[in-house]
């Protein structure tokens, strides 16, 4: 299954890796399920979509088909940032956490299962920076996936303060953390 990256076809979004597809075949994995398997996992690989397959099929019986996953963005609200810096800083802490989300296996399926539940994103209010600091520990205490942002400083705000939160997870468990704070 050995194939770089460099020597593999193209593939564009929607479309599976030929090459890859025909290595998860000749494991035996269905046609569908391949397809499935290298769709969910972005074909970066056949090893990488095959453990993506047999992952879920070890699993199945403990089936989550039915958790929402979301993703939460906490504003520092003390910070008083005009419309256009919130839009900003709540960019920055999607992308951040989307990157850490890469981080564990169980991560990037929790990353994949959101983005094909219409990858839910709410922005609520936070009081101030103990608050996001508070609120990072009680998700981290929860084994959620967390991303606080720390300005640069060269606009509207101090360099350092932390301006958004985010935080996800299966929405219950999120909204253990954040479920009592305001709409933006």
């Amino acid at each position: 299954m050995e194939q770089s990256e460099e020597s593999a076809p193209e593939s564009g979004p929607g479309e599976v890796n030929p090459v890859f597809f025909q290595q998860l075949r000749e494991l035996d994995i269905p046609e569908e399920a391949a397809k499935q398997a290298l769709l969910r996992t972005r074909n970066v690989s056949a090893e990488e979509a095959a453990m993506y397959y047999f992952h879920r099929l070890e699993n199945e019986e403990e089936s989550d088909e039915d958790l929402w996953f979301k993703m939460v963005f906490v504003v520092n609200m003390e910070l008083s940032m005009g419309v256009g810096k919130v839009a900003a800083q709540v960019g920055h802490a999607a992308v951040g956490l989307y990157q850490a989300l890469q981080e564990k296996n169980s991560w990037r399926e929790m990353a994949w299962k959101w983005d094909q539940a219409g990858a839910k994103k709410i922005v609520l209010q936070g009081t101030n920076t103990a608050h996001l600091l508070e609120l990072q520990a009680l998700a981290m205490s929860l084994n959620l996936p967390t991303y606080l942002v720390q300005d640069a400083g060269c606009t509207e705000v101090e360099a350092g303060s932390h301006t958004v939160l985010a935080v996800m997870g299966e929405e219950e468990m999120v909204n253990n953390v954040t479920g009592s704070l305001k709409l933006l």
